[in-house]
């Protein structure tokens, strides 16, 4: 039969959690704190009152012991023994102790019965409970020996005693409070970083949940939960933005690989209903290639794409100057440009050093010279520039003198696989500015569009590439 007082698995479990939490570990420290400064205090009250009453007493002593050497010196035992007699008549508080005794221990002057017990030899200092008049008090006492006679020269400390012990315990009873209030004010403490972090816990409880539009509230003081906040609520809209684009990735994935996928099924079918006709079969297997290719340029765009986004590349950083990259990407494209009787101008400074993938940004800028070449008519002109800029921005523009892009659809021209009306009728697969855009933030930028010549017919566009400066 189990044992009904025996102890239930896990009840522990929530004192461990409460003693391991982030937000006892703080109150704990300030409890550590508060009392530490106390016990400080306390110190600095002690020897501030006590240890100066102790100091005064001392320095009393001394002085008056170097008086009465003194007197031995100037008149020897009568004048010392004379000194004392005098200074005992004028203590009126009736706390002065003194006794002298010769080399055989004869009292000879002071109000004590006998030499104590406790005190030492010459410039010793002891504390004493000695006989006075037939009373016992307690004593600071000094000795000086002068030439076999000795001379103790004391204190009552009983009252100094009695404000000491006052002081002692009044001392505690202020450690007690402020250990209480130590207490108090760690659970206060403590109340209050579960009350600031209580909504950024919830936040992240509900979108582990899958509710995915959840934001960490903001208390309005800005202070360093909000931040905290906001940081993860930057996070957040990065994270939905992402899973939007994915989703987005998807189904543009699914609408614009069925096509080519589509057509070269056909087309294969179509061969193989036919195969007697050898022209027919191989022009159904070249346009199947052709498909596959392009499908294939789809797949290492977006793989590129999500390299850029990842931060994977930044480990092939280095330092290199952008223009001699930008020229030979000009170079090239120039044959693509002149068969097409359009021409590639170029306004580059004579050096722009930046750090960075040099293979991701020549083939940026070579996705921007596509572009601007696809939309640009016969005879038009494309103009590549490049410049340095503010707080060591650097930005790469093209713009050409093409039908432009209309303004509502700019904000789109970063995402995967958009097209905009006017260019469906054009080769693509809308991955260009996704690329250049996924580039620009992995160098710590952005791209921003605009119309080539403002009030022109048409306006042409204009795709700056900013890099740094962040």
């Amino acid at each position: 039969m189990a044992d009904a007082t025996a102890p239930v698995p896990g009840a522990w479990d929530p004192l461990l959690r409460f003693l391991r939490s982030a937000s006892f570990r703080f109150a704990l420290l300030f409890a550590g704190v508060f009392s530490a400064s106390a016990v400080l205090f306390a110190l600095v009250l002690w020897f501030a009152t006590a240890g100066s009453l102790d100091r005064q007493t001392d320095a009393a002593l001394r002085t008056d012991a170097y008086g009465l050497a003194e007197r031995w010196r100037e008149a020897g035992p009568s004048a010392v023994a004379e000194a004392i007699a005098e200074r005992l008549a004028a203590d009126v508080e009736n706390h002065a102790i003194y006794v002298m005794v010769d080399a055989a221990g004869r009292r000879l002057a002071g109000n004590l019965d006998r030499w104590p017990s406790e005190a030492g030899g010459d410039g010793d200092w002891s504390v004493a409970l000695v006989m006075r008049e037939g009373v016992q008090v307690e004593a600071r006492t000094y000795t000086i020996e002068l030439d076999g006679y000795r001379v103790l020269i004391g204190r009552d400390v009983e009252e100094k005693q009695r404000l000491r012990d006052l002081l002692a315990e009044g001392i505690a009873w202020s450690a007690a409070a402020a250990a209480l209030f130590a207490l108090v004010g760690a659970a206060v403490l403590r109340r209050a970083l579960e009350h600031r972090l209580r909504p950024a816990a919830q936040t992240a409880r509900a979108i582990a949940a899958g509710d995915l539009s959840r934001r960490v509230p903001s208390s309005g003081r800005d202070d360093e939960f909000d931040r905290l906040g906001e940081s993860m609520n930057a996070m957040l809209d990065r994270i939905d933005r992402l899973m939007e684009g994915i989703r987005g990735v998807s189904d543009s994935i699914a609408h614009d690989l069925r096509t080519p996928i589509a057509r070269a099924r056909a087309k294969l079918e179509e061969a193989l209903a036919d195969a007697g006709d050898a022209d027919a079969l191989r022009a159904a297997m070249e346009q199947g290639i052709t498909d596959l290719d392009n499908i294939t340029r789809v797949f290492e765009a977006l793989l590129r794409i999500a390299e850029a986004e990842a931060g994977a590349r930044r480990a092939a950083f280095a330092p290199i100057d952008l223009v001699p990259v930008l020229a030979d990407v000009a170079e090239f494209y120039g044959v693509v440009a002149e068969s097409r009787g359009q021409v590639i101008e170029t306004d580059l400074p004579e050096r722009l050093d930046v750090v960075g993938d040099r293979d991701l940004l020549a083939q940026a800028a070579g996705n921007l010279l596509d572009n601007a070449l696809k939309f640009t008519p016969p005879g038009g002109t494309v103009r590549l520039s490049a410049r340095a800029g503010a707080r060591d921005a650097i930005e790469v523009a093209v713009a050409d003198t093409g039908p432009g892009l209309p303004p509502e659809e700019r904000a789109r021209a970063g995402e995967r696989f958009f097209r905009a009306d006017a260019s469906r009728g054009t080769p693509g697969s809308g991955l260009g500015l996704s690329l250049v855009q996924a580039v620009a933030h992995l160098h710590g930028g952005d791209i921003v569009l605009e119309d080539a010549v403002r009030g022109a017919q048409p306006p042409g566009l204009r795709v700056a590439m900013r890099l740094g400066g962040a």
